[in-house]
């Protein structure tokens, strides 16, 4: 914990000000849980302008919340202020302001709660497989002579001689041992040496205090200081090398770097795992049966646009088949993702994918001539994910379920979904409105285009209402006949149908705790999460709503499940409520039948429109029900206000860009300077860099809280003072 004290002269508030907000922001840097008080001469009771609202802005960018309520000087204003972490472990549960007869000033009495750290305790027993005995060549040699694999067998049959072959591979060289699931610090740079010279060092320690002879102590102190030195560098060559071996890779080095700032936590388990196992089972599976229930209830006729497939002719019957490069190429892109279901570790597959490769491509190619997808790859387990933090855990319903699916499984996925791409790319199939998960667009191109169109129709004086549609379980309660409705009006036929038939069918999945599952339960719709395929077919799934909606004269924008939907109107319209009803009536009824159900309780409206306009006097109405106009939305990550001046986005991105920048210096000790700043661009920049594009225009006063970040990173990376110019810093880096 650090506490910083401050004292501002009264006089030029727009530099000091300016100024203390630098030094805060190194501070900040220093120490994670930081408390700054003193005398800072703002009227801190008053509502804010100028230079003093600019440095409560900053502030609260760095992650400091004002604590102190009620007058501190005999004036009656409130001049001593104390800032502390929000939302940290250091908080403030009483404070008490008492007038002093020989001071003007107040004296502030505060009660500072700290949290002791606790030992964590021991764990139960896990059988596990020890990753050190794990290598490629001794898999490969416990492999032996692989018995030869036909792609004429059937791929069911090839899959399960595949698990048999490598599960009994990994028991011959790393046999199952019990492993005590201890929640201890992991230090894995901590080495044999460095233990040997802690010995030393104590035992030259023990001498010294028993004899309290001068040379003792000075052999002592060289021991500590030898040792302190030793094990700064073995931990600053173990984290370089871990950020190297991640290089050029920003989500692996996002992992990377989280596990060196941030240990995985041990989440909490329920005493009774099965009991927990088939709660969680029975709840994901209850979710989705009551939505099919309401929706079949509440259609009394399916209509023939739903039903009926398209007469369409055949324009893709078979699938290309995979040649060894192919794979090989795949494997390198794929994620080692475990799945518990996996005989082997995918990590471990991927280092010995040389020996396996005709495996790979013959049972890949069976798959696609037969048109089948075999069973074990349909089989999905699913791991209960708590939403947030602050949510009860011991409610089910405050859980997401994550699926993970086998590792083969998924490079199978990627091989079909590559040439889906390509015969999608071919045909113009898709929407021009649909975003997500297709080449050459992203979440940054779609809210460009959003609100490149709402600044035209604000700028032609136009009003604009958007609204945000929220879906339940969208992907979950996709209806397999229609989807293969959809697939047959492309063009789609032959193997390439029949295969995606099976992907769809005969899928079932599992809840696991611990070492504990449930039951695995049948899934009647729906298309897996955990799947590379499955944003490609919700797109194909989607695409005639973008249809539905133009034919009012609406826009919209897709993003896999997240639609927006924007009509735009002249304030004194009086035809444009009724019409703008209609089209949500229109969507509510398209997705009814397409079996997916929208969320009144949780869709959002925005008027964009200038200050004058903003009184419309009604509200969207969607199933019966009337949703109130927000002052701003969140659309794929980006916050949205009326006026679109994006203060409120450009508040919440410097203010968890500096929140990542404190935990980025606790690593400066142990990285070079080349490191650091691939770590800073990955933690920091790219969250400025975040549709930055949206950004060209703002007004300085906006700005200057990414500008605080920009110069507080530039200072970390160069070690410069917060007295230094940060423009020759810029210039430095770039």
């Amino acid at each position: 914990m650090g506490i910083l004290l401050v004292y501002r002269p009264p006089h030029d508030p727009a530099v000091s000000l300016s100024e203390l907000a630098d030094v805060v922001s190194s501070a900040a840097l220093v120490s994670q849980q930081l408390i700054v008080l003193g005398d800072f001469n703002i009227h801190a009771e008053t509502t804010l302008t100028g230079a003093a609202q600019d440095f409560m802005v900053a502030m609260t960018t760095m992650g400091l919340s004002q604590v102190i309520s009620g007058p501190t000087h005999q004036a009656g204003h409130t001049l001593d202020l104390v800032f502390i972490v929000d939302g940290g472990t250091v908080r403030v549960e009483e404070q008490n302001i008492l007038p002093l007869s020989w001071s003007d000033h107040h004296l502030i009495c505060l009660s500072i709660a700290v949290p002791s750290n606790l030992r964590r305790g021991g764990g139960p027993i896990k059988m596990v497989h020890p990753r050190r005995l794990m290598d490629p060549d001794g898999l490969l040699w416990s492999l032996g002579d692989l018995p030869v694999l036909e792609t004429g067998d059937p791929v069911d049959v090839l899959v399960d001689r595949y698990n048999s072959e490598l599960s009994r591979a990994l028991d011959m060289i790393a046999p199952e041992r019990p492993l005590s699931l201890r929640r201890v610090v992991s230090t894995p740079w901590f080495t044999e040496e460095l233990a040997v010279m802690k010995r030393r060092r104590r035992g030259v320690e023990c001498i010294w205090r028993k004899s309290r002879d001068v040379s003792n102590q000075a052999r002592a102190k060289a021991a500590i200081k030898a040792y302190s030195v030793a094990l700064r560098a073995a931990r600053k060559v173990f984290t370089t090398a871990r950020i190297a071996s991640a290089a050029n890779r920003p989500s692996e080095l996002f992992r990377v770097v989280g596990e060196l700032l941030r240990p995985p936590e041990a989440q909490g388990l329920p005493d009774d795992l099965a009991t927990g196992c088939s709660d969680f089972a029975h709840h994901f599976a209850g979710k989705v049966a009551q939505i099919r229930l309401e929706l079949d209830s509440s259609l009394i006729v399916v209509s023939a646009e739903v039903t009926e497939v398209p007469v369409c002719s055949i324009l893709w019957d078979s699938f290309r088949l995979v040649l060894p490069d192919d794979v090989e190429g795949i494997l390198g892109s794929v994620r080692a993702t475990t799945c518990a279901l996996d005989p082997c570790p995918s990590w471990l597959v991927k280092l010995a994918k040389d020996g396996l490769l005709d495996w790979f491509v013959t049972i890949i190619n069976a798959s696609l001539v037969q048109g089948s997808v075999p069973s074990y790859f349909k089989q999905a387990v699913v791991k209960p994910l708590l939403k947030k933090p602050s949510l009860d855990p011991s409610v089910c319903n405050n859980y997401r379920p994550i699926s993970n699916l086998p590792f083969l499984g998924k490079v199978l996925e990627r091989v079909v979904a590559t040439q889906l791409q390509e015969f999608l790319d071919d045909t113009d199939f898709l929407d021009r409105s649909q975003s997500g998960f297709r080449p050459g667009y992203s979440t940054e191109t779609a809210l460009v285009a959003l609100v490149d169109d709402l600044r035209r129709e604000l700028d032609r004086g136009i009003v604009t209402l958007l609204v945000l549609l929220d879906i339940s379980a969208a992907f979950d309660t996709i209806d397999h006949g229609i989807l293969l409705g959809r697939l047959s009006g492309m063009g789609l036929g032959g193997t390439v149908r029949q295969w995606l038939r099976s992907f769809l069918e005969g899928r079932s999945q599992m809840v696991k705790l611990g070492d504990t599952c449930s039951d695995p339960w049948p899934l009647t719709c729906g298309v897996p999460q955990g799947s590379i395929l499955s944003p490609m077919l919700f797109n194909i799934y989607m695409k005639p709503l973008g249809e539905v909606i133009r034919s009012f004269g609406g826009c919209c924008h897709l993003y896999a499940d997240d639609t927006q939907i924007h009509y735009s109107f002249p304030s004194n319209s009086k035809e444009a409520p009724q019409i703008l009803n209609q089209c949500l009536a229109a969507v509510a009824d398209w997705m009814r039948r397409n079996k997916l159900r929208i969320n009144p309780d949780k869709t959002e409206a925005l008027l964009v429109s200038r200050l004058s306009d903003r009184g419309i006097g009604w509200q969207p109405v969607l199933d019966g029900v009337a949703f109130p106009l927000k002052s701003q939305v969140r659309s794929l990550g980006v916050l949205l206000d009326s006026a679109l001046t994006l203060e409120a986005q450009v508040s919440a991105v410097a203010g968890r860009a500096f929140a990542q920048l404190k935990l980025v210096r606790q690593l400066r000790p142990y990285l070079v300077k080349s490191d650091l700043t691939t770590v800073v661009h990955a933690l920091v920049t790219s969250r400025l860099d975040y549709c930055n594009a949206l950004y060209v225009g703002l007004p300085l006063k906006t700005a200057r809280k990414l500008q605080l970040v920009q110069r507080s990173a530039a200072r970390l990376i160069t070690g410069a003072s917060y007295r230094e110019r940060s423009t020759p810093l810029f210039k430095e880096l770039h």
